[in-house]
């Protein structure tokens, strides 16, 4: 983007939201509204009663061309089944707005391509919202692994379970294309796979319809194999809609200790409770109840054999806001060490698409 592109950075950035479904209404529209810079201006929904309830002073449009064809929005925010996101987007990129894609960016790689290669060539900006990037347990297992306590990582156990027996009557869980629990949380999971430890060498995924009358995946077990980067390092990317006793979220192994975690961020929780935070006011937000642990073995002076020595990770919160702030930051020319990059949105895609053709084909697949 060319400096002179840049917006005003003494007005807000105008927002509209399109989509005020789960996604739109629990996450999108609050996180927006409470990042200082953005404003929401729009919402694009045919329940105009709810958000009329619920953001009195938004405008709410039932045409999505409304916002596009208005030359006051700046950032259009995609909220909607995940086989209407190429459509929009494109729609968006043509009309020069920048866009935001709630995961995943597209079905299928080609779609994800096409749409990077518009937002190069319009000069936008396209990602999509990795909001677990600012999960507490994630930002915590980052400083872990950056303090050197593990030694050399060999094994990263990364599990997402629910225990939700009845399958909801929801398109998500429709057979459709983009549908199903590996397009759900696979890409939160990729995501931070691919930030803490880069480009694996090979995927293997097995998928299962395991609930009475699930039309399509509701449990997934990926592997990613780091040959080259890491000495042989595992992966493991695992989720369950039945797991009624939950083990560890995190599960992380080292050649000089362990870090262990339970439990999930409490921001989704809270947002699904209404809560609206705002980035002046966060008083205890993102703070975890349930922070995660290091065993270590250390070399004490006077005593012969190495002792473990347990560390609670604690004091480190969690803030989705600062997904906004970094699109923020951004398109007002500021330095943005957290916002997805079109490299990145590109490689959550591939290795989505690799990991499905790997539980058809039965098999490891490189990239």
């Amino acid at each position: 983007m060319n400096t002179t592109d840049l917006p005003d950075t003494t007005a807000p950035l105008q927002v509209a939201l399109v989509g005020y479904g789960g996604a739109g209404r629990i996450f999108h529209a609050p996180l927006i509204s409470g990042v200082p810079g953005l404003q929401l201006a729009a919402i694009v929904s045919s329940q105009t009663d709810a958000v009329q309830k619920d953001w009195p002073g938004v405008r709410c449009v039932a045409d999505v061309q409304v916002v596009l064809d208005d030359p006051l929005i700046d950032l259009v925010v995609i909220a909607t089944p995940n086989a209407s996101h190429f459509a929009l987007a494109q729609a968006a990129l043509q009309a020069d707005k920048h866009v935001v894609v709630d995961k995943p960016c597209t079905v299928t790689l080609a779609e994800t391509e096409a749409l990077l290669a518009l937002a190069q060539a319009r000069g936008r900006m396209l990602t999509v919202f990795q909001n677990r990037r600012f999960d507490s347990d994630f930002l915590a297992l980052q400083q872990v692994i950056a303090s050197g306590v593990l030694g050399r990582l060999v094994e990263v156990n990364s599990h997402f379970d629910r225990y939700r027996p009845t399958v909801p009557v929801r398109w998500r869980e429709q057979n459709l294309p983009g549908s199903g629990l590996w397009f759900d949380l696979g890409p939160h999971l990729l995501d931070q796979a691919l930030v803490l430890l880069g480009v694996p060498d090979a995927i293997h995924l097995d998928l299962a319809n395991l609930r009475d009358g699930a039309q399509v995946n509701d449990w997934f077990h990926a592997v990613l194999r780091y040959d080259t980067r890491h000495a042989g390092l595992r992966v493991v990317l695992h989720a369950s809609t039945l797991v009624a006793e939950q083990g560890p979220r995190w599960a992380v192994h080292g050649v000089k200790g362990s870090f262990t975690k339970f439990g999930l961020d409490g921001q989704e929780d809270a947002l699904k409770q209404g809560a609206r935070p705002h980035w002046t006011q966060l008083d205890d937000w993102g703070q975890d109840a349930q922070p995660g642990e290091v065993l270590s073995w250390k070399n004490l002076p006077g005593v012969a054999a190495p002792v473990s020595v347990r560390t609670r990770v604690g004091g480190i919160c969690g803030n989705y806001l600062s997904y906004y702030s970094e699109v923020r930051n951004h398109l007002q020319g500021r330095a943005t060490p957290a916002l997805v990059m079109p490299d990145q949105v590109h490689a959550v895609m591939q290795w989505l698409t690799l990991g499905e053709q790997s539980a058809q084909e039965r098999r490891w697949l490189p990239v």
